[in-house]
């Protein structure tokens, strides 16, 4: 359930709070400690996945103010559920390939062109993006099409912010985000199971929606690699899919892209993609979904929510049949 909360509440979890500083510690010193043994034993694969998590556990801090408008009251998931079952395809298809691969990616230097159908195109580097708008901290739940759930304290601020700057032209219709395809640095791309690189879109009026957001941290750091470092969008009502992670393009669109898991199977994958429990994936449900790191295999499964639980977005669709335009 989304509660709206007036500025003034002081109940709004830290993200100090939602991971305990001796957790982050321990694993720090946890993490140096395998990765001298996988130095003396030679294991350089191993080596790999324990410098990605070292990337998670020694992240650089970005604060952020708590954003009190909008309050989702479950509990948070672990930063270590969060930065290890991951869905990243340029990393590899298992949950655990991203966390295991992703040393290999660098986010700095980084920088995002902007073009298209926009007044002002630009290119701007990751620190003049960061600075476009005060950054936020807003928990939101993401739910993926395969039926999981996470609860996480993203950091960044509403995409809008980004759009008012590079002004679009009345020609622009719709949004495409370009993700990074270097086959140096992203092993998953020998893979031919999409068309790199991997692109998402959103119609106009969703990309102004307060509640996407241009995301930078996560937990009250940067974004791990895993998680789509350095920069990507979070779309709390639609699944986890649409959230580009690595983003080095955005364009703006007369006509609606074609994105990349619409094209890899469009009877499964459509443009809009939101969160309805109403209609099912092919070849499995979407009423419920599992919460990970909290619903155990025996657990019952939760009810998947409308739009995730954000009906803020409901008027967007007014009037559009959503089992036609999935």
């Amino acid at each position: 359930m989304l509660i709206k909360r007036p500025p003034n509440v002081s109940d709004h979890p830290l993200a100090s709070e939602i991971t305990p500083r001796e957790v982050f510690e321990s694993r720090r010193s946890f993490v140096k400690q395998l990765a001298l043994g996988a130095v003396a034993g030679g294991g350089l694969l191993e080596l790999a996945a324990q410098q990605s998590w070292a990337q998670s556990a020694d992240a650089q801090k970005l604060v952020a103010k708590p954003n009190h408008a909008y309050v989702v009251m479950d509990k948070q998931t672990s930063f270590k559920d969060a930065s290890s079952y991951n869905n990243y395809y340029e990393f590899g298809t298992d949950k655990s390939d991203p966390s295991q691969n992703a040393a290999t990616l660098r986010p700095r230097p980084w920088s995002v062109a902007i073009e298209g159908e926009v007044k002002k195109p630009m290119t701007l580097d990751l620190d003049a993006l960061m600075k476009i708008a005060p950054l936020e901290e807003r928990i939101y739940r993401l739910r993926c099409v395969e039926g999981w759930s996470m609860v996480i304290p993203w950091i960044g601020y509403s995409f809008a912010e980004l759009i008012k700057k590079v002004e679009p032209t009345p020609g622009a219709k719709f949004v495409e985000f370009v993700t990074l395809a270097d086959k140096a640095q992203m092993p998953g791309l020998s893979d031919p199971i999409l068309h790199w690189p991997y692109t998402e879109g959103l119609r106009m009026d969703e990309a102004r929606h307060p509640l996407a957001l241009l995301t930078f941290g996560m937990y009250g750091e940067v974004l791990p690699n895993q998680n789509g470092a350095p920069v990507r969008i979070v779309l709390p009502w639609k699944y986890g899919f649409k959230s580009a992670k690595s983003i080095v393009k955005i364009r703006f669109l007369k006509e609606q892209p074609k994105t990349a898991w619409e094209t890899y199977a469009p009877q499964e994958y459509g443009f809009y993609s939101n969160v309805n429990p109403n209609v099912d994936h092919p070849r499995w449900s979407q009423a419920t979904e599992r919460r990970i790191g909290e619903d155990g295999f025996f657990t019952r499964k939760r009810k998947t929510l409308m739009f995730n639980g954000y009906n803020d977005v409901a008027p967007l669709y007014a009037g559009m049949d959503l089992k036609r335009f999935f």
